[in-house]
């Protein structure tokens, strides 16, 4: 049985667990070209795909008769189509995985904009000392956009610090805010009155582009805007014109709308962003819990007893 595990850029699939008698191979390599990645994975029974980072399309699944179990790692991926799937009598499972450290790494790319760590790491090591000034986060605003696991356990740590925690979602309810002890506000009030603005949603029509060149205009020039979830809640034309601009005072951003980032792509370019290479969840508690679940749904599954089914809605 050949099974393929999809964009293991690190070459990390065989670290974490015993594959035992599969025939398991990585493609340490993203492929956008959905004819390469068709070519690339014939005769493959099983698939493996991390996260969102490649699309498994109905025309993909046309292309992959071979296909019968396509496994992803996280209980949710918005990029397969699973009525494809089903016409196609593939099956979809999934596993489970931690969002702590996605709200982590939330708090270190708003220690790291604010306190220009990157900067002065990098001034430090040419032999410089002090030339910029930061911004504390006691007694600022920190406005969340989105308040479920991840956006919660990052308003905590807001409250810890000090700061004036406020949020807002098309879909949170009171319940929720108190639960978690923050003040719903509407988005006009988060965004023109936020100092640090963090985002937390799914990606969906409704919130692509959430956040664009209007929005961007409307917040403070003081302003630092991080996100975590997903690249296509921001409109990442208009984001790179606010920073070239000053409209806002800078971004720390995991997530893009075209991923793996390109290397000419105007934001590494920015002398006012933090960059990361979507690794919210690149931890190894999570791969230990990914790898090994993705091993269990494979032998259930050819037991005939598959595990964590992922089905259309």
């Amino acid at each position: 049985m050949r099974v393929v595990v999809l964009d293991d850029y690190q070459d990390l699939a065989t670290t974490y667990v015993d594959w035992g008698d599969l025939q398991q191979e990585s493609i340490t390599e993203h492929i956008c070209d959905e004819a390469a990645l068709a070519e690339a994975l014939q005769g493959a029974e099983v698939v493996v795909a991390m996260r969102e980072r490649t699309a498994f399309p109905a025309s993909l699944f046309d292309r992959l008769p071979a296909l019968r179990l396509l496994v992803t790692t996280g209980n949710r991926n918005a990029v397969i189509d699973l009525d494809a799937a089903a016409a196609h009598g593939v099956t979809v499972c999934g596993t489970m995985g931690i969002v702590t450290s996605t709200s982590e790494l939330t708090w270190a790319l708003i220690h790291a904009v604010g306190r220009h760590v990157a900067a002065d790491d990098a001034t430090m090591r040419s032999g410089g000392w002090q030339t910029r000034l930061g911004t504390g986060l006691a007694g600022q605003r920190l406005g969340l956009i989105g308040l479920g696991n991840i956006g919660g356990l990052v308003a905590k740590v807001g409250l810890a610090f000090g700061m004036d925690v406020v949020a807002w979602s098309q879909n949170l309810t009171e319940e929720r805010a108190a639960k978690v002890g923050v003040p719903i506000v509407s988005k006009d009030e988060l965004l023109t009155t936020s100092d640090v603005i963090s985002l937390h949603l799914q990606l969906s029509d409704r919130t692509r582009h959430l956040i664009g060149g209007t929005e961007l205009a409307s917040m403070k020039a003081s302003a630092i805007l991080v996100n975590t979830s997903r690249g296509p809640l921001i409109d990442q034309t208009a984001l790179v014109a606010a920073l070239r601009d000053d409209v806002i005072a800078g971004a720390g951003l995991d997530v893009y709308e075209v991923e793996p980032l390109p290397v000419a792509d105007p934001l590494r370019a920015l002398r006012n962003t933090v960059l990361t290479p979507h690794t919210g969840y690149v931890v190894s508690q999570c791969y230990d819990i990914f790898y090994t679940e993705v091993v269990e749904d494979i032998v259930a599954w050819r037991a005939g007893t598959p595990l964590r089914l992922l089905t259309p809605r």
